[in-house]
């Protein structure tokens, strides 16, 4: 599903150039739950970016569901990402003004996936995947952060993507609440999808099929569970 070979990402900033990545070689199967682990600024968000299509390697290449995505032209690339990835953000960054059947349904409008009037009902049914369909029609603001959440990664599956890539999902989540966000997870990966989460979590080893450690852009340690 995912092969990165000898990714490297560099920044410029005032002070120099900064290397986010050095030179990354890792490999994730279909289907397969891989939590990405490490300190702040070890490079975790810029290893899912890459996966994500977010953002292009300085060197190297990045192959997903066998597509070369950091060849795509930008407009290319859009279109591809909004088809084969659901990204969760840590802060939800769902739209305020709209209810979160509106937020859910927003992906498949922008992608035209499905029809026009299948799309209300398979948001629905996405909401009650994640287990708040009782709160489709209320607007975020008078949701919990753990409801939140639900809403985002019922969006990040709109359009039925075989990919979901998580950014720190459970970061402004109450330890219980993230306990239950990942045991979602959980389940979306029995049911076939590709997740691949960067977190501080230490209980991600309960859930995940492998654990990737970065360090310094690099990788330090890759274990399966």
């Amino acid at each position: 599903m995912i092969s990165l070979h000898h990714v490297s990402k560099k920044y410029e900033t005032p002070a120099g150039s900064f290397a986010a990545l050095r030179e990354v070689d890792v490999q994730i199967r279909a289907g397969e739950f891989a939590g990405v682990v490490g300190k702040s600024g070890s490079g975790k968000s810029t290893l899912l970016n890459m996966i994500a299509g977010i953002d292009r390697p300085s060197s190297g290449t990045v192959t997903v569901a066998n597509t070369t995505i950091d060849r795509l032209s930008e407009s290319k690339l859009a279109a591809w990402r909004g088809r084969n990835v659901g990204f969760v953000f840590q802060f939800f960054q769902l739209l305020p003004t709209l209810t979160a059947i509106e937020n859910v349904m927003l992906p498949m409008d922008f992608c035209k996936t499905f029809p026009a009037r299948e799309r209300r009902r398979r948001a629905l049914a996405l909401l009650d995947r994640v287990g708040i369909a009782s709160h489709a029609d209320k607007l975020p603001s008078t949701l919990s952060g753990g409801e939140q959440q639900r809403v985002a990664i019922a969006r990040a599956l709109a359009n039925n993507p075989p990919l979901v890539v998580a950014d720190e999902p459970t970061g402004n989540l109450d330890s219980i609440t993230a306990r239950g966000i990942l045991d979602l997870f959980r389940e979306l990966a029995n049911q076939g999808m590709t997740i691949v989460i960067a977190t501080h979590e230490p209980d991600i080893a309960r859930v995940s099929d492998r654990k990737i450690q970065i360090a310094d852009g690099a990788i330090a340690a890759d274990s399966r569970e």
